[in-house]
């Protein structure tokens, strides 16, 4: 079907007091027994096991792999993480470490995390990882000109990163910390789904407030108001800060009573957090041994 593209200086204006009303509410939700482990199986699939650092090697990236494929050996029937996200020149270590798994590899792209590059340098950049064989490419928007107001040039960037991944899926990064408004997370959210992101993503990680509640549930409700307008399916993705067990239910809860439960896999929505898988793993832990808790030794850092 073809897709109007709207005057994005007309989106919606969020009301903060509701948002942050609706946030408490799922806040207060407890969920017990073999829903909590269903839940945390399920936060555990939804993970983006990520390494994005100056003093990443090749044997870091493989041990990561390994943790994706092999979480805990000692709790049987554990799932796998849903990707592992790593810098382009890493694409290629990362891909054969995982060869025959379900796991796949993302990529950070177009000059992140500033994302402060010529566009040409940004599609280079992109084609590069997928040419490795990334599967999906996780790109950050042009904040500074998002700030502007140069709401076009953001849609076009985008849209020419997307033509430049192939095959592969592309998750928007809006960086929110650094957006200031719901407002503006709620435009440059529509700015990024209209373009054809595949994901939109709150954080790149690297600023702080990264993903919080508040701004995933705006992030979710335009998703929700995109695809009642185009039939059309977008991921979510909050990364950055999202560091417990229980804190993942309650996204999840807000996630099933958002979007609904086509949402609620990880085709279409991820966590952003490496630690939550610690805390995770230990929480499942807890429920295996009669309510005693793992060392924490027995699980790896990295």
């Amino acid at each position: 079907m073809s897709v109007k593209i709207p005057d994005f200086r007309q989106t919606p204006t969020i009301d903060q007091v509701s948002v942050e009303e609706r946030v408490a509410r799922f806040n207060t939700r407890s969920i017990k027994k073999e829903s909590k482990l269903q839940g945390l199986k399920l936060a555990l699939n939804m993970i983006d096991l990520t390494t994005l650092e100056g003093k990443d090697t090749e044997g870091k990236v493989r041990q990561m792999c390994y943790k994706a494929m092999h979480l805990c050996d000692e709790l049987p029937g554990l799932p796998t993480v849903a990707a592992v996200c790593v810098y382009p020149n890493h694409v290629k270590t990362a891909k054969a470490a995982l060869e025959g798994s379900s796991v796949k590899v993302a990529s950070v792209a177009t000059a992140f995390p500033s994302g402060n590059s010529t566009l040409d340098v940004k599609i280079q950049d992109t084609r590069f990882a997928v040419e490795n064989g990334a599967d999906e490419i996780d790109m950050v928007i042009s904040r500074g000109e998002f700030l502007k107001g140069n709401y076009n040039f953001v849609f076009d960037e985008i849209a020419d990163i997307k033509e430049a991944c192939g095959n592969a899926r592309l998750k928007v990064i809006l960086e929110t910390g650094e957006l200031s408004t719901l407002d503006n997370i709620r435009r440059a959210s529509d700015i990024a789904m209209y373009a054809g992101a595949d994901f939109i993503k709150t954080s790149t990680g690297k600023i702080s407030p990264a993903a919080t509640m508040p701004v995933t549930l705006v992030m979710l409700q335009a998703i929700k108001d995109y695809h009642y307008k185009t039939g059309r399916m977008v991921g979510m993705k909050p990364a950055g800060g999202i560091s417990t067990a229980k804190g993942a239910l309650q996204y999840l809860v807000m996630l099933n009573e958002t979007l609904g439960s086509k949402w609620m896999n990880n085709e279409w929505f991820r966590f952003g957090a490496s630690s939550l898988a610690n805390d995770i793993l230990l929480q499942l832990g807890k429920e295996a041994n009669g309510g005693v808790y793992y060392s924490k030794d027995y699980i790896s850092i990295d």
